[in-house]
């Protein structure tokens, strides 16, 4: 399959997409509406050739490939995938303002480096197939939740300077934002505990010498998240207390995925 006209039409999509959506944030109500319905269709039309790009590069008969920029671009795409199809009920499109473009950088950094190492193979037990699904999930509904975060602070801000512009009147209320943001949170918390107690019961060792680090930012980042959450239900966090906490917790996590590809495979390996 030659995958650089699929890759191609997936960042077309994904750029109009992202354009679409922001400039409804300074038009008209009917406009918005217009511009939201063909942000979400294109968006939607990007994911599926993201798909069909992903399947091609990290899925063989050998298994499936896991190299960072794979790896990145298979969590952009599950992003966009939780976005996209949320959007369709919630109104959460506006985080796609900032997630689409970096979508479209993943495929063109997977497209120049390939990698060859592979994650799962056809032996690989059920049970560690559903943490790696379990931790993928986890990971993007929290990216999600901290790019909300950003966005509420920025409303947050506006309102606070009474400056509610174009930008801050095609957002929702500030507490339907603000509930949007925890129930991500909440949800991102669970599957990360989910993700947390499967690696514990089906890998051999969680705390072996390639996985320690992992396993200890992620316990970490899963203590960040439910202070966050405990300090939201017993003392009212919210604002600028959830914002830093979010950013923290995701900032972590983020390490915890991400920091031991980085080094390994863009820095050992070319240094």
């Amino acid at each position: 399959m030659n995958s650089f006209p699929i890759a191609i039409t997936a960042i077309s999509a994904y750029l109009i997409s992202g354009t679409l959506i922001g400039a409804r944030l300074f038009g008209t109500s009917r406009q918005r509406q217009i511009h939201r319905l063909l942000g979400i269709g294109i968006g939607l039309l990007g994911v599926l050739l993201h798909a069909l790009l992903l399947y091609g590069h990290i899925v063989s008969y050998n298994g499936i490939s896991f190299g960072f920029f794979d790896a990145a671009s298979l969590v952009a795409w599950t992003i966009l995938l939780l976005l996209m199809l949320s959007s369709l009920s919630k109104p959460v499109e506006n985080l796609g303002i900032a997630i689409l473009p970096l979508a479209a950088l993943t495929i063109l950094l997977q497209l120049k480096y390939p990698a060859t190492a592979r994650l799962l193979t056809a032996e690989t037990p059920l049970g560690l197939r559903f943490h790696v699904v379990m931790s993928l999930l986890a990971y993007s509904l929290l990216a999600m939740a901290s790019v909300q975060a950003i966005l509420l602070a920025v409303q947050d801000h506006h309102l606070r300077h009474r400056h509610p512009g174009g930008f801050i009147r095609a957002l929702p209320p500030l507490q339907t934002m603000e509930a949007l943001l925890f129930e991500m949170i909440g949800l991102g918390f669970t599957l990360l505990t989910i993700a947390l107690i499967s690696g514990f019961m089906f890998l051999e060792d969680m705390f072996a010498q390639r996985l320690a680090h992992k396993t200890i930012l992620s316990i970490v980042a899963w203590a960040v998240f439910g202070t966050l959450l405990w300090g939201r239900f017993r003392r009212g966090w919210r604002g600028q207390m959830a914002l830093i906490w979010t950013l923290a917790g995701f900032v972590v996590l983020m390490l915890a995925y991400f920091g031991s590809k980085f080094v390994i495979e863009l820095i050992l390996v070319n240094g």
